[in-house]
């Protein structure tokens, strides 16, 4: 009697765990696919048209989502580790980290205007006697973050590479500040994230202080471009089942080919497509950081 309750006891167990895992299976309404972005742009515009990407995954895919915005890419990297992030769009730095650190796998790359990579840009006052990258040893030079890819590290490795030294280096934390602050001549130069201009009009990042400062073009030039290096990707969980990352990277090619989709992709990312992408489209980002920290950190 003992044996049977014991053995009917174990039985009950299985079968209330069973169901269990099988009602918090990844995907499902308690257990929802965890899909974050990284702040870049204003909170309330990353919020409502996360929601739209939200609503045409959860028609489009038998799983259910619950779309974050964390308070910086650190805490997405963070996230993969604890498997508190599924999916994200994260800057490329970031998940050069969430690769090297838990695993995480590029699927996607954003398109911007037709091209997969993007550029550097260095830029200076009109007015100024700064010609090309030489004239910038021994100025000031403002840049963005010490953790941004296009408005630190990339034009970095470009200044080492032309063993080019300057007097004074600040971070004006975003790109829209480094603009101002050569405009308004507190320091020499500066970089910042390069777009092509498009229908005539810049797409780069003077074209976010136009409304303060309308002659910017004017009085803002390109000094020269960096290299390529592939755009931001979207990047998965490393053990995240791999018919659900498939379903998943299908559907958000399908969204980007949607009149709503474009217009999402756009305001959340500054993206008008996608396309497939694996690990090995950074292996020239992990070069360009092993060239700025040869040691490995």
């Amino acid at each position: 009697m003992k044996r049977l309750l014991s053995t009917m006891v174990l039985i009950g167990l299985f079968a209330v765990t069973g169901c269990q895992f099988k009602k918090d299976a990844l995907g499902t309404e308690k257990n929802p696919i965890k899909f974050h972005l990284v702040p870049a742009v204003d909170a309330k515009v990353l919020t409502d048209n996360a929601k739209v990407l939200k609503e045409y995954l959860e028609k489009n895919t038998p799983y259910k989502y619950e779309i974050t915005i964390p308070q910086s890419f650190v805490a997405v990297v963070e996230a993969f580790g604890t498997k508190r992030a599924d999916v994200a769009a994260i800057n490329t730095y970031g998940y050069y980290l969430a690769h090297k650190q838990y695993g995480a796998e590029a699927r996607l790359t954003v398109i911007r205007y037709g091209s997969a990579t993007y550029q550097s840009q260095f830029l200076a006052r009109a007015d100024s006697k700064i010609k090309t990258l030489r004239d910038l040893a021994g100025k000031k030079i403002a840049f963005v973050d010490p953790a941004s890819t296009s408005g630190y590290l990339l034009p970095l490795k470009t200044l080492k590479d032309l063993k080019i030294e300057p007097k004074d280096i600040v971070f004006a934390m975003k790109h829209d500040s480094v603009v101002t602050m050569i405009y308004q001549r507190q320091v020499d130069a500066g970089a910042t994230y390069y777009s092509p201009p498009q229908n005539g009009q810049i797409e780069d990042a003077r074209r976010l202080v136009k409304t303060q400062y309308p002659d910017v073009e004017q009085k803002v030039k390109i000094i020269e471009l960096s290299e390529p290096i592939p755009n931001d990707p979207i990047a998965f969980r490393k053990d995240m089942p791999e018919e659900m990352k498939e379903k998943i990277v299908d559907t958000l090619l399908q969204f980007a080919a949607t009149d709503e989709g474009k217009k999402a992709i756009d305001l959340m990312l500054g993206a008008t497509n996608f396309k497939k992408a694996s690990d090995s489209d950074y292996d020239t980002v992990r070069e360009m950081l092993r060239t700025l920290a040869p040691e490995g950190k």
